[in-house]
């Protein structure tokens, strides 16, 4: 384990909630986020990522710095899938686009001290008992072949678990009421769909926990490294959703290369458990080789989704392009009333359409 001073950690912990709270201010007012804000405040992430990094290349030494560098950009890689599936949550529930950030800025919150718990653990239990490496790289092998054969499990928002339990904790209202989670009816508090949103982008997470925790894990096995490198990963996912909104099923080769990465990180698993319990013989993967593949591959998946692009017909054309649910669905946000529409006692906090 590293010798962390404790004034990184507290400068780690200061810059995170610097981060977080001049976010919270300059989106203060529901607003939609274009492209160039996206690119502007995505740039920001990245920046304070680097700069981080470049604080533990000069504190920790080169290995740390190059672990935490390798953590990271895999995280970042990774959590590409994560955009994904919150196109999907924000599509079924029509989550107006000018509250989408408010949903994600909680939804962030929630990741950091999720994956806070899952790493620590995570950390214990490989420092505990090195054959647990050979059952993570079992898990990154089917996720693998879950990518390349393209049969991930489907997410239905609607029917999550978190979403299910929020039902029946709090009666959740059909309507948005604006930005707000909670609102009064008849002397009675109910929720807002737009807190099940935040319960359906939390157990999101907790899914994509199970690759992105081994994958990490198989790049540094110290708590500083693994949690820095994530937290600095997932606040840049905000901006990174909005700046590639609309383009995401550009890049169509990204999951054959995220199938690639994982694999690797998996041989790489295989290897650290086998140098470790069977023989000091057996060669690890140094975290520069493990950097250098997983740059190459991002690049040259991204460059190959661009020269060659998906082909595409006129109905996936008008499905890639939603309404904006901010000005065409003026009922779910509180000014006006939703369609109707047949909804069951156990079904989930959709609002009609």
């Amino acid at each position: 384990m590293l010798d962390v001073p404790l004034w990184l950690w507290g400068a780690f912990a200061a810059t995170v909630v610097v981060s977080l709270a001049v976010d919270l201010l300059a989106h203060r007012t529901a607003h939609v986020i274009g492209f160039k804000e996206a690119a502007a405040w995505s740039g920001l992430w990245v920046s304070l990522a680097l700069i981080f990094g470049a604080v533990v290349f000069l504190v920790l030494g080169t290995t740390a710095g190059t672990e935490y560098t390798t953590a990271w950009l895999l995280e970042k890689s990774l959590s590409v899938d994560n955009l994904f599936v919150f196109a999907v949550i924000f599509a079924y529930f029509k989550v107006p686009r000018a509250y989408q950030h408010r949903v994600l800025f909680f939804g962030v919150i929630g990741a950091l001290v999720f994956r806070g718990v899952f790493l620590s653990l995570g950390v214990a239990v490989v420092s505990r008992f090195t054959a647990v490496l050979f059952a993570f790289a079992a898990v990154l092998f089917y996720s693998t072949y879950k990518l390349l054969k393209d049969e991930q499990d489907s997410f239905d928002p609607g029917k999550s678990f978190a979403v299910r339990m929020l039902r029946k904790i709090i009666p959740v209202r059909d309507e948005y009421a604006g930005a707000k989670f909670f609102v009064k009816e008849a002397g009675t508090r109910m929720a807002t769909p737009l807190l099940a949103v935040v319960a359906a982008i939390e157990a999101a997470d907790l899914i994509f926990a199970v690759d992105s925790v081994p994958a990490v894990l198989a790049v540094s096995d110290d708590a500083f490294i693994v949690y820095t490198s994530n937290a600095f990963a997932i606040l840049g996912l905000r901006a990174l959703y909005f700046m590639l909104a609309g383009l995401l099923d550009r890049f169509h080769y990204l999951n054959r290369g995220l199938a690639i990465i994982l694999a690797f990180i998996g041989v790489k698993l295989i290897l650290q458990a086998s140098h470790k319990l069977i023989s000091p013989s057996i060669p690890e993967i140094p975290s520069p080789v493990s950097l250098a593949v997983i740059v190459t591959v991002l690049t040259g998946s991204v460059v190959l989704s661009m020269r060659r692009p998906a082909p595409t017909h006129p109905a996936d054309e008008q499905a890639a392009s939603p309404p904006d649910t901010a000005t065409e669905n003026p009922g779910l946000d509180g000014g006006g009333t939703p369609p109707e529409g047949e909804q069951g006692p156990d079904d989930p906090p959709r609002p009609a359409s």
